[in-house]
C-alpha cells in the first residue's frame, strides 16, 4: 500500500467565475483597451441614443403651448445643435490638456481648486446614475410602444436590465463592448435608413404622416412671461442631447495608444452622428406631423388615451415612413430599444472610471480603485446599478418624472470644466512654451507629444471660454425651467456627495498623519508568549495548539474561560487523555462572559513581564454556505473583536475548513485517513513545548 499523498480535486468554478469568467492577470490590462471601433460604441451610445428621446421632449414641451408652437421647433433645434458643437470642441482640447482620466473633476480641481472639483464630481455621479436610470426607462418606453401589453411591467423590465447590464460589464471592458458594438450601430444605421428613406419621400412629393397628425391639441393661455417660459423649458429639455459627450474625456485611459488621438477622433465622430441624427429626427418629426404630448388624453381625437400606452416619437416616425406593421418598424424600434438601455453602458464605464480617480485623490472608498477579476473597477460597477435600480422602483421607471433630473449634473460639470480649462489656457499662455509639455498634459496617458503653438492655445482658450459662457447660461434656464418639476431632488443629492467626499478626504487625511513614521514614536517589545483560546477539546483547537507550538514562541499556555462546570471538567479528563504537555490555565466567569476574564488576565500577565508581545490564537470554522455563517464563530468573533483593542495583543485565526468548503477550495480540511486505511489503532500525539523555548524565561 503506498503512502503517497492523493493529488488534490482540481479547484471548482464559483457562481461569481461562471458568470463574470475567469481571472485575467495584469499583463493582459493593454488587451481590455479600446480601439476606435470599439470605443464609438461604447462612449458614444449615451450621446448617439439620446437623440432617441432629446427631440420627443424638445416637441412634446412646445406642443404644451398649442401646435402653433411647433413653428420655434427649427430655431430650438438650432441653437440646440450650436450648443452640442461647441461642447464637443471644448472637449476636444480638454482631451489633448488632460487625458489622465478624470474629465472635469480633474481640470476643476486643478484650475478651480478643490472644493469646485468636488463640486464637479459630485454633479457628474448624480449624472452617471441618472444616465443608466433614464436611459433604462426610455429603452422600456420603447419596448412597451412595439408590445404595449407589457405595461403592468415596465418596473420590472427596467430593474432587469439594469442587473444584465451590470453583469455584462463585470466581464470586462473588452468584451462589454463587443457586446454592445453592433446593437449601437445597427440603431445608427438603422435611423439614418430612416431619415434617408423619409427625405426622399419628401422630395418625390410623398411625406410621410403620423397618425398623431389628425389629432389636435387645445393650447394654453400664456401670457408674454410664461411664452418665453415655455421656450426656455423646450431648449433645457432639448439639451438632453447633449449627455454622454464628456463621457470620451472621462475615458481617455480605456483608449488604446495613441490614447489622445484616438480619443479625440472619436469623440468629432460621435458629435457629428448625433447632430445629424438629431436634426434628421427632429425635421422628419415636423414634417410628419407628429403630436406628443405631456398627458396624452390632451391630445383630442384619441379615444384609447387612458388604456394605450402613447407611441414614441420614433415610433411614430417609423410608422410614418415604414409602416406600422412592416420588418423595418420592428427593426427601428429593437434598435431603439437595444442602444437606449445600452445607452446606460457609458455611465458603467465612466462612472467606475472616476470613482478610481477619486479614490485615488482621497475623496472616495480605496475600495473603488481596485480592479476586479476582470481588470475593471468593478465594485464601481456594483454601487451604479444599485442607486440606479433603487431610483427606478422609487419613480416607478417613468421617463417623464425621470428626466426632469436629468442633465442639471452634467451642465454643472460642464461649467465648471470649461471655465477650468479657460484659466488653465491662460496659465499656460503667461509661461515659456517650453513648460507646457511638463505641465499641461499630466497623467500616464499624455502620449501625443506634438506641440502646441502659442495660436493653438489662444484659439483653444476662445472655444472653452465660448463653451463655458454658454453651458453656464444653459445651466442656469434648466435650473429655472426644471426645479420645480423635480430638479430639486438632483440639487439635494449634490451637496449631500459634496459633503461625503469631504469628509472622507479629511478623515484619509487625518488617518494618514496618525500613522505616518515620525521621529519620536518607536516600538521596542521585549518577549513573546503564546494563548491558545480552548473551548472544547477538538480538532481545530489541536489544529492551533499545533500551530503555536510550532511557532517557537518564549513561552506557551493553553487558556479555557470556564463558564459550564462539567465541560470544564471534561477538558481537563481529555487534556490529560490526549498526552498533551502545554498548560492549560482555567479562568473562572461567573457572569458567563469569555472576554472579560481573558483580557483581565492578559492585562495581568502584561503588568508583571513588561511589555511582550502576547499572541492569541483562536480556531475560525471556513464554511462554503452563506448561512453556516449564522450558525458559526459568532462567540469567537466578538472575543476577537475586544482582544484588537487590548495593547500588545496579536490575534491569530487558525482556519479549519468543513467539508462544506470544498464549493469554494475544491478540498477537505481533514488530513488523509492512511492510520484509517491500515487499520491501525488512533493514538495521541505528544504535544508539548519545543524544547529550549523560553529557556531564558520563567518557568
Amino acid at each position: 500500500m503506498t503512502n503517497e499523498a492523493e493529488e488534490p480535486p482540481a479547484e471548482l468554478k464559483s457562481p461569481k467565475h461562471w458568470i463574470i469568467g475567469d481571472p485575467l492577470p495584469t499583463e493582459r490590462l493593454e488587451g481590455q483597451l479600446l480601439p476606435k471601433r470599439v470605443a464609438l460604441p461604447v462612449f458614444a451610445s449615451d450621446a448617439l441614443s439620446s437623440v432617441a428621446y432629446a427631440p420627443q421632449e424638445l416637441l412634446m414641451v412646445l406642443t404644451a403651448g398649442g401646435l402653433a408652437f411647433l413653428a420655434f421647433a427649427p430655431w430650438v433645434a438650432a441653437v440646440v445643435v450650436l450648443l452640442l458643437a461647441t461642447v464637443a470642441l471644448s472637449y476636444r482640447q480638454l482631451i489633448r490638456a488632460y487625458p489622465s482620466g478624470g474629465g472635469d473633476y480633474e481640470v476643476a480641481h486643478k484650475n478651480l481648486g478643490e472644493k469646485a472639483g468636488v463640486l464637479v464630481a459630485s454633479a457628474l455621479l448624480v449624472d452617471y446614475v441618472m444616465t443608466v436610470v433614464v436611459s433604462v426607462a426610455s429603452g422600456v418606453d420603447n419596448i412597451i410602444s412595439a408590445f404595449p401589453e407589457l405595461n403592468p411591467w415596465r418596473v420590472e423590465l427596467a430593474v432587469l436590465f439594469v442587473v444584465l447590464l451590470a453583469a455584462v460589464n463585470l466581464r470586462g471592458v473588452s468584451e462589454s463592448g463587443k457586446a454592445f458594438a453592433v446593437p449601437t450601430y445597427l440603431f445608427a444605421g438603422s435611423v439614418l435608413l430612416l431619415i434617408g428613406t423619409g427625405l426622399v419621400q419628401i422630395l418625390m412629393g410623398n411625406p410621410p404622416v403620423a397618425e398623431s397628425a389628425a389629432y389636435q391639441v387645445e393650447g394654453e393661455q400664456l401670457v408674454q412671461a410664461a411664452f418665453v417660459l415655455l421656450l426656455l423649458r423646450s431648449f433645457a429639455s432639448g439639451c438632453s442631447a447633449l449627455t454622454g459627450v464628456e463621457a470620451v474625456a472621462n475615458g481617455v485611459p480605456a483608449f488604446r495608444r495613441p490614447k489622445v488621438r484616438n480619443a479625440q477622433k472619436t469623440l468629432m465622430l460621435m458629435a457629428g452622428l448625433a447632430i445629424v441624427l438629431f436634426v434628421g429626427l427632429t425635421t422628419l418629426a415636423l414634417v410628419s406631423g407628429v403630436h406628443y404630448a405631456e398627458d396624452p388624453c390632451s391630445l383630442i381625437g384619441w379615444d384609447e388615451c387612458a388604456t394605450a400606452p402613447q407611441p414614441s416619437l420614433i415610433a411614430q416616425i417609423a410608422a410614418a415612413v415604414f409602416g406600422n406593421s412592416s420588418i423595418l418598424f420592428f427593426v427601428i424600434q429593437a434598435a431603439a430599444a437595444l442602444v437606449l438601455l445600452l445607452a446606460a453602458n457609458t455611465a458603467f464605464n465612466g462612472f467606475p472610471l472616476l470613482g478610481s480617480v477619486l479614490a485615488r485623490d482621497g475623496y472616495a472608498p480605496k475600495s473603488l480603485s481596485t480592479r476586479g477579476d476582470r481588470l475593471i473597477y468593478s465594485n464601481g460597477v456594483i454601487i451604479l446599478a444599485t442607486a440606479a435600480a433603487i431610483i427606478l422602483v422609487i419613480f416607478q421607471a417613468n421617463l417623464t418624472l425621470l428626466i426632469q433630473l436629468y442633465i442639471i449634473g452634467v451642465f454643472v460639470s460642464f461649467t465648471l470644466g470649461q471655465s477650468g480649462m479657460v484659466r488653465h489656457w491662460i496659465r499656460l499662455l503667461r509661461q515659456p512654451r517650453t513648460s507646457y509639455r511638463k505641465r499641461g498634459r499630466p497623467g500616464p496617458a499624455a502620449d501625443d507629444d506634438r506641440p502646441m503653438t502659442r495660436g493653438a492655445m489662444i484659439r483653444s482658450l476662445c472655444i472653452n471660454a465660448f463653451g463655458a459662457s454658454l453651458t453656464a447660461v444653459v445651466l442656469i434656464v434648466v435650473t429655472i425651467t426644471k426645479f420645480t418639476h423635480g430638479a430639486w431632488m438632483v440639487f439635494l443629492m449634490m451637496p449631500i456627495l459634496f459633503l461625503l467626499m469631504l469628509g472622507v478626504h479629511r478623515y484619509y487625511r487625518d488617518v494618514e498623519r496618525e500613522i505616518e513614521v515620525d521621529a519620536t514614536t518607536t516600538f521596542g517589545s521585549a518577549g513573546d508568549h503564546a494563548i491558545v483560546l480552548v473551548g472544547r477539546m477538538q480538532k481545530p483547537t489541536l489544529k492551533a495548539l499545533d500551530y503555536a507550538i510550532a511557532a517557537k514562541h518564549d513561552s506557551i499556555e493553553a487558556v479555557h474561560v470556564s463558564i459550564d462546570e462539567e465541560q470544564t471538567k471534561q477538558l481537563k479528563r481529555d487534556w490529560v487523555k490526549q498526552n498533551i504537555h502545554v498548560k492549560l490555565r482555567i479562568l473562572a466567569s461567573p457572569y458567563r462572559d469569555l472576554s472579560s476574564p481573558l483580557i483581565k488576565y492578559i492585562k495581568q500577565h502584561r503588568e508583571e513581564h513588561g511589555s511582550e508581545v502576547v499572541t492569541v490564537y483562536m480556531p475560525q470554522y471556513i464554511v462554503g454556505h452563506w448561512w453556516e455563517n449564522i450558525l458559526h464563530n459568532h462567540k469567537a468573533r466578538r472575543i476577537r473583536q475586544k482582544l484588537m483593542l487590548v495593547h500588545g495583543v496579536t490575534v491569530a485565526l487558525v482556519p479549519w475548513l468543513l467539508d462544506s468548503s470544498d464549493m469554494i477550495y475544491g478540498r477537505r480540511s481533514r488530513p488523509l485517513p492512511g492510520q484509517d486505511r491500515r487499520g491501525e489503532p488512533v493514538r495521541p500525539v505528544p504535544r508539548r513545548p519545543v524544547p529550549g523555548a523560553g529557556a531564558n524565561r520563567r518557568r
